[in-house]
């Protein structure tokens, strides 16, 4: 299949380019961050998927409003993972300013 025929809405998105200075960033605060991110937008969908019912074709019981709080949560995540929506890199600046500062 030739992707160039694909209308654009099905062709495949790039990774968004890395933010300046990512090369520099700690890992252990940049991940936080991103944790922060991924929480944040997990909580702001759950009330997206508060008003649908269960699918009786493949689901349904109590098997799926337990598991569907995890399921939005790995929504968050990979939301994250594609970019999010810009929150990590303020609460990273956030992060690295609370350090700076004496105790």
């Amino acid at each position: 299949m030739d992707i160039a025929a694909l209308p654009p809405a099905l062709k495949p998105v790039a990774a968004p380019p890395a933010p300046r200075g990512a090369e520099t960033r700690d890992p252990r605060v940049w991940e936080t961050a991103r944790d922060f991110e991924a929480q944040f937008v997990s909580v702001l969908l759950q009330p997206m998927f508060a008003g649908t019912g269960e699918d009786s074709a493949f689901g349904g019981g109590p098997g799926e409003g337990m598991f569907r709080s995890l399921l939005v949560e790995q929504y968050g995540r990979e939301m994250t993972k594609g970019g999010g929506i810009g929150l990590a890199d303020s609460v990273y600046r956030e992060i690295l300013k609370m350090q700076e500062q004496p105790r």
